[in-house]
């Protein structure tokens, strides 16, 4: 049995499918054409629609002047999503309908009830067969709401607290009429609804403030009913009296121990004085008339002593009689200090009666004050309940004055305002008839050459056409000749079974792809944290990974972090190039916020490995760095590492912290020896890219 034949590509040969097309271009046109023209003649037949459109604000329209004084201070509350969706209902609902039909008299035209002009045959075999609903069937109101519904349109304007009514009719004045309608029957209802509502409130206040006026005259009567029995009547101040007799018997025994101290001091200066035998110097006992007549008389014998000593001796007469009468006069006043010192001691002992008189009047003042305590606890607490009582008597007639004032419709203000009222136009709205002509037309396009193509295939041979085939090998040259022979050699071998010594070689080998492979190959898979190598020393591996990470950073939250190289690369493209890196975040100088910056060309954010000297071994090896590459692998979708080239020590650590490689390989025998390298290191998963002179990348699928 002979093999059917094998096409060397699977791709469709759209040349040849382009001929068939050109050859059968009169099945297209023609349907097309016809198509067209008929779209065409119904259109014309569809009856015109012309469409008029009145918006409405919603908004609160309380005026602020007439608020109570303790609500002018607040802000009007925000109309949300939700509000704004809900007044849209009340404008699409039954009631605000009836009373647009009855205004307009809508129910009197035939465009709203077409049982009035008969019902047509189309539309009777349509309900005959079940496609629509049967007019004669519904009630007169059914079929007019029906009409009104099928004509309206009510939505919500996005991102705004407006509300679109859209009315659709024959009649381009009826519709800006009904348009215009449908907006001022809303706001008549949001008026009925606020009068409503005051009026109910109203009622409900006068109720319940003369019930609190009861509440309010009993509570205060049980208030001055135990004031008086309990005898806690008020004084001056607004102190019970009982308080106030407290306060000045304290007062008093206050002054009268003060009295008492001040006594006991004088009369004791004056003895001490007296007992020190110092001159009475007191101001008490100077301001005594007799002490100061004998103190001016001992002066003026002083003064006589010290002119005759002058004179005469000693032991004169004169002389001892001068002294005489001096020491005379000195006892004298010692004698009036001692009368004065018993005169305040005396006083002392008077003060301290009377402290202790006032002592004992306070004690039994207290004593009838912590008998009156407990009563004085239960008047207050009669006091805090008819307060409040007339607190909340005080606010229901506040509210009842203010509900009053809004009892009528003319005095509520509606929560809406018409914006834009509907106009007449003279442009139909429906139907779209250069529109819907080419839709048509290009359905029935796409339709007949659909059709024309799925023909071709399934009529030709399987393996043959219209799948391409490549020329012969012999028109071929010699290095593509051999390339496709090795092709066909692969092919050939699958299907018996059978491969060839060049396919064994090259299937070890890396393909080399394309940066959206590769890129894909990582968002598909599971490479949260990857780590960018290098095959050979010496190729930048920089580049590569900002290509690749500006390619995933277009649709996820990506960082690139440099380990080991490319920092002039990285800075060169960061908004701010002068930041921290790797080497300041490990020596504690910087925290993420210093050393995360963002790439000027994308959203990708970038982390430069820092200005010290520090190897990408002691930077992985450190249990600080590792907990801080997992918290980065928690705050992004994915974490690029420039590792830098695929040898030497430290492949395992940083295994460890990114468990995925992309290598960079400038070929795919180049790359096979570092892949084995970094598989070895325990890498799960590794992608080849192809890596081009300058370090540009083009990622490739995974090895």
């Amino acid at each position: 049995m002979a093999s059917p034949p094998v096409s060397d590509s699977a791709d469709l040969d759209f040349p040849a499918l382009g001929a068939a097309l050109w050859r059968k271009r009169r099945k297209i046109i023609i349907p097309t054409l016809l198509t067209a023209l008929a779209a065409l003649v119904v259109v014309q037949l569809i009856p015109p629609k012309y469409s008029s459109e009145a918006r409405v604000l919603i908004e609160e329209r309380e005026n602020v002047y007439l608020r109570p004084d303790a609500d002018k201070i607040t802000t009007d509350p925000a109309v949300d999503q939700e509000a704004v969706t809900s007044q849209a209902q009340i404008i699409m609902s039954r009631d605000v309908a009836r009373e647009v039909i009855k205004k307009l008299k809508l129910n009197e035209k035939p465009e709203f009830d077409p049982t009035l002009n008969g019902v047509s045959p189309v539309k009777s075999l349509l309900a005959l067969i079940g496609l629509v609903k049967d007019p004669l069937s519904m009630t007169p109101e059914e079929r007019v709401l029906t009409a009104y519904y099928d004509r309206l349109s009510v939505f919500p304007v996005e991102k705004s607290r407006i509300i679109g009514v859209v009315f659709l009719s024959e009649d381009p004045e009826l519709a800006a009429q009904v348009a215009n309608a449908i907006a001022d029957a809303y706001l008549v209802r949001q008026r009925e609804a606020k009068q409503e509502q005051a009026q109910g409130a109203s009622q409900w206040l006068a109720s319940q403030i003369e019930t609190m006026r009861q509440k309010v005259e009993a509570a205060e009567a049980k208030v001055e009913d135990f004031r008086a029995k309990a005898n806690l009547l008020v004084g001056t101040n607004n102190t019970t009296l009982s308080a106030q007799q407290l306060g000045d018997v304290n007062a008093q025994l206050a002054a009268a121990r003060a009295l008492k101290a001040d006594a006991e001091a004088k009369a004791k200066l004056i003895r001490d004085m007296l007992k020190s035998g110092q001159p009475i110097e007191a101001s008490d006992i100077l301001n005594s008339e007799l002490i100061r007549r004998l103190t001016e008389q001992r002066v003026t014998l002083r003064a006589q002593l010290a002119e005759q000593s002058s004179t005469l001796l000693d032991n004169h007469p004169r002389i001892k009689e001068l002294r005489a009468q001096i020491a005379d006069l000195d006892g004298q006043i010692r004698h009036e200090a001692e009368t004065m010192a018993r005169s305040f001691e005396n006083d002392a002992k008077l003060a301290g009666a009377r402290v202790d008189s006032q002592i004992a009047i306070l004690d039994q003042l207290k004593k009838q004050a912590a008998s009156v305590n407990s009563d004085d606890v239960q008047l207050r607490a009669l006091e805090r309940d008819a307060k409040s009582q007339r607190d909340l008597l005080e606010s229901y007639l506040a509210k009842y004055r203010e509900a009053s004032s809004h009892d009528t419709i003319n005095s509520t203000p509606a929560d809406a305002r018409v914006i834009s009222r509907a106009t007449v136009s003279n442009v139909p709205a429906y139907p779209k008839k250069l529109p819907t002509i080419l839709i048509a037309s290009f359905a029935m396009l796409v339709l007949s050459g659909g059709m024309i193509i799925s023909n071709e295939i399934l009529a030709a041979p399987a393996g043959v056409v219209p799948l391409r085939r490549e020329p012969p090998l012999e028109a071929a040259k010699p290095e593509e000749a051999a390339e496709r022979t090795s092709r066909l050699g692969t092919r050939l071998g699958a299907l018996f079974g059978t491969a060839s010594k060049s396919d064994a070689r090259s299937a070890a080998e890396i393909p080399l792809g394309t940066i959206a492979d590769a890129a894909a190959a990582l968002q598909h898979g599971h490479g949260r944290r990857t780590a960018v190598f290098g095959a050979e020393p010496g190729m930048n591996t920089t580049q590569t990974a900002i290509k690749l990470a500006r390619a995933l950073a277009e649709h996820s939250r990506v960082v690139l972090i440099g380990l080991a190289s490319g920092e002039a690369a990285i800075r060169a493209i960061s908004s701010e190039p002068a930041a921290d890196g790797l080497a300041e975040l490990m020596l504690g100088t910087a925290s993420f916020r210093d050393i995360i910056t963002k790439d000027r060309l994308s959203p990708l954010h970038l982390i430069s490995p820092g200005h010290g000297a520090i190897e990408r071994v002691e930077i992985v090896s450190t249990r600080d760095m590792i907990i801080r590459f997992d918290a980065l692998g928690r705050s992004y979708d994915y974490v690029l590492i420039d590792a830098g080239v695929a040898a030497g020590s430290g492949l395992e650590r940083i295994a460890d912290v990114a468990p995925r490689a992309v290598l960079a390989a400038e070929s795919s025998a180049n790359a096979e020896a570092a892949r084995e390298r970094l598989k070895s290191a325990g890498f799960d998963d590794v992608t080849a890219v192809r890596a081009t002179p300058d370090g540009l990348g083009e990622t490739a699928a995974a090895a």
